[in-house]
């Protein structure tokens, strides 16, 4: 088996191949496009037992995965965190195209259980969804607090609820102020509304195109009390695939959930693990808030804190708690996905 790591930019790729023990025994500089793709698939065909290797960075690399995986070839993705010990550790000093290469090669020979790369779906779409519509929401509020202080100037007694100016009722209450005032601020202040008044159309179009991907993906996920719409959107579109996590573990560890243990200590103590991914994280936390109003999520953390806990400590262990139900609704929703497919196989059959 050659394993050929790659280490791809926006002009050119480099691949180096290495044999089953390290190593190298060719290199080689692409070109980053669907024909430079091409030839490094020709340039790979010498190898028989092949395997493409590249760093986790998609948006550099999401092209040549599409195109190495339409041609039927095996790529694995390398973490960027394990590449530093690896180029640390190698003979050859420095940084460089090469040196890159054969360390994303030789990550791989020295970790089996790396994910392989997918072709994207729907899970895809959903992410670029909900990462413009929180693109929008964060420039939303910027605009609302520029508002805010145009309409503290010129109408000081205007009363304008927390959260309201996202709805259009406080739109028109404060467009039918501001048409009674003359000036450059008043001017400026009309503009400010009608953006917001347009993000809000957008913001809102926007998440009625991710609720039918959600309930289509995630249907299992959507039953979890305290799960919205767009917490499954995060979280589906963060994880991609729950197939790729061999345990709640594993999907613990990943979205930071996981305790880290003081193995300084002598005692059985934990810390709070600040890695993971966050936005996964974030979801988990507003689900868990969500059952702190009532419910088995209120009683856990009530149970938790007359054991001895902290509210904030008994608010951790329940978020670690529906990490794992989170993860089983997704392998739920998986299975489902999997059978229905075979029935629209054995059918068409």
């Amino acid at each position: 088996m050659v394993t050929i790591g790659i280490d791809a930019h926006k002009g050119t790729l480099t691949a180096v191949a290495v044999d089953e023990l390290g190593k190298e025994t060719a290199q080689r500089t692409f070109r980053s496009t669907s024909e430079g793709h091409f030839q490094l698939v020709c340039w790979a065909a010498r190898w028989p037992e092949r395997r493409f290797a590249t760093e986790d960075c998609r948006h550099l690399t999401r092209r040549l995965e599409s195109d190495l995986l339409a041609a039927g070839e095996t790529v694995v993705r390398v973490h960027t965190r394990l590449m530093a010990s690896e180029r640390r550790g190698g003979r050859e000093r420095g940084k460089s195209d090469p040196i890159d290469a054969l360390a994303v090669a030789r990550v791989v020979l020295r970790e089996p259980d790396l994910p392989a790369a997918r072709l994207d779906g729907p899970a895809r779409e959903m992410r670029l969804l909900v990462d413009h519509r929180e693109a929008l929401v964060r420039e939303r509020t910027h605009l609302q607090n520029r508002l805010r202080w145009h309409l503290h100037e010129l109408e000081p007694a205007l009363e304008i609820r927390s959260r309201s100016l996202r709805t259009t009722a406080a739109l028109d209450h404060v467009d039918d102020a501001l048409r009674r005032l003359s000036g450059l601020v008043a001017e400026l202040a009309r503009d400010l509304v009608d953006r917001c008044r347009e993000l809000n159309r957008t913001i809102n179009d926007l998440e009625r195109r991710i609720r039918p991907l959600v309930r289509s993906l995630g249907p299992s996920l959507l039953a979890i009390p305290g799960c919205g719409v767009l917490s499954a959107a995060k979280i589906l579109g963060e994880t991609a695939d729950a197939g790729r996590f061999p345990s709640p573990a594993t999907f613990a560890r990943f979205n930071g959930t996981a305790p880290i243990p003081v193995w300084s200590s002598n005692a059985n103590r934990f810390r709070l693990n600040r890695g993971g991914n966050r936005r996964i994280n974030t979801a988990l936390h507003m689900i868990a808030v969500t059952q702190l109003r009532g419910g088995l999520g209120k009683a856990y953390v009530e149970k938790r804190i007359a054991m001895g806990n902290t509210k904030t400590e008994a608010i951790r262990l329940l978020r670690r708690r529906i990490s794992d139900v989170v993860f089983r609704a997704m392998q739920a929703d998986v299975r489902a996905r999997a059978a229905g497919v075979e029935r629209l196989s054995a059918l068409a059959a």
